[in-house]
């Protein structure tokens, strides 16, 4: 892939992708780009957003225009984090070593995935001093989730981001098998059992994470770790209002990326029901589909607090490694930002669904 010195990125996050799509492997690519069934909840994601048109506003003093927010009392430049996603040396030699440098240099929070090919203690150590959270599959092992849990917390990661929505990759392949097989030389270090540390077979790993997961694991990922708990995976207002019943401490709504049920609604098309059920009690995240500063400027005016970027990390990373991530990021605040001054909002908290025409 790309070195890291090698700034190459594309003016529009679609030749971004195509740009990634040429230079990642087969393999990798078809981990990143695909979807569940049909793929219909992968392009409705991406779609859903658009559906929501900004309503300018004009004559308003913009000199100074600030997207900076905070999340779970964290302050970051804008309400854009990494989310988390599995298996980055699929695209970048450096893997989530080289996103996590990125996300410190951009001042983001980065949410490192269970299935990262790299231990959470290791990618702390690269940016010990920015902001981490560590997601978490409940596993059919306790004692290993609670080592895990309890891992993050002496790594300074921050918050436990739960994933409830399923497993982490899609069961069928594009490409000639049926079945995601990463390289053998990848290691799982997060997630492996301590009786075989070096297996590659995620797919077997994924069939750890127990589906007997309940509410009450909420409580226990919190006793163990010490930290709030972010609940991912969330697509329902009565759901929302259970977890945090059960101690969340906030809501990340989220489909996977469609990449798990084919056929589910856009988390666009959910979030003002989740928002509105919160009522405030805590900040609400989303992800799916987020391709445009337009993008998070449409989710932050539904109530999102911010969302999470999930496949653009990875075509950045692959194009450009550390500083295509910073690009990408970058590139997505100042979108944030023209949009924001068009729109006559000049700080984030300004920016409410009398923003949005809201589509009937």
């Amino acid at each position: 892939m790309a070195d890291d010195d090698r700034r190459v990125f594309p003016p529009t996050l679609a030749e971004l992708e195509a740009a990634a799509e040429a230079v990642a492997s087969p393999e990798a690519w078809d981990y990143i780009a695909h979807g569940a069934g049909e793929e219909i909840t992968m392009r409705a994601n991406v779609e859903a957003w658009q559906r929501y048109r900004l309503r300018p506003r004009v004559l308003r003093d913009m000199t100074d225009v600030q997207p900076r927010t905070t999340v779970l009392g964290t302050e970051i430049p804008a309400p854009i984090l990494i989310a988390p996603t599995a298996m980055h040396r699929f695209v970048h030699h450096e893997g989530e070593r080289a996103t996590a440098r990125a996300a410190a240099r951009f001042g983001t929070v980065y949410v490192v995935s269970m299935a990262a090919t790299t231990a959470v203690e290791d990618v702390a150590a690269v940016a010990p001093d920015a902001p981490r959270w560590a997601q978490m599959y409940v596993l059919r092992d306790r004692g290993r989730t609670r080592a895990l849990a309890e891992r993050a917390r002496d790594a300074g990661y921050t918050a436990i981001v739960a994933s409830v929505d399923g497993a982490a990759v899609p069961r069928r392949s594009r490409l000639a098998g049926g079945a995601l097989v990463p390289p053998d030389w990848f290691r799982f270090p997060n997630l492996a059992s301590p009786d075989d540390p070096d297996s590659s077979d995620l797919m077997a790993m994924v069939s750890d994470f127990d589906p007997g997961t309940t509410f009450e694991d909420l409580g226990a990922l919190a006793a163990w770790s010490g930290l709030p708990v972010v609940v991912k995976g969330v697509m329902r207002g009565d759901d929302a209002l259970q977890c945090l019943e059960s101690g969340a401490a906030a809501i990340a709504v989220s489909n996977h990326g469609g990449r798990t049920l084919d056929g589910t609604a856009a988390t666009a098309e959910v979030l003002p029901e989740v928002v509105e059920a919160v009522d405030g009690r805590a900040e609400v995240l989303v992800d799916g589909g987020i391709r445009s500063g337009v993008d998070v400027l449409r989710a932050v005016c539904l109530g999102a607090r911010a969302v999470m970027i999930g496949r653009p990390v990875l075509w950045a990373l692959a194009v450009g490694g550390e500083a295509g991530v910073v690009d990408l990021l970058t590139q997505l605040t100042e979108d944030l930002v023209r949009a924001m001054a068009l729109c006559g909002r000049d700080r984030i908290d300004q920016c409410t669904t009398d923003v949005l025409a809201v589509p009937r």
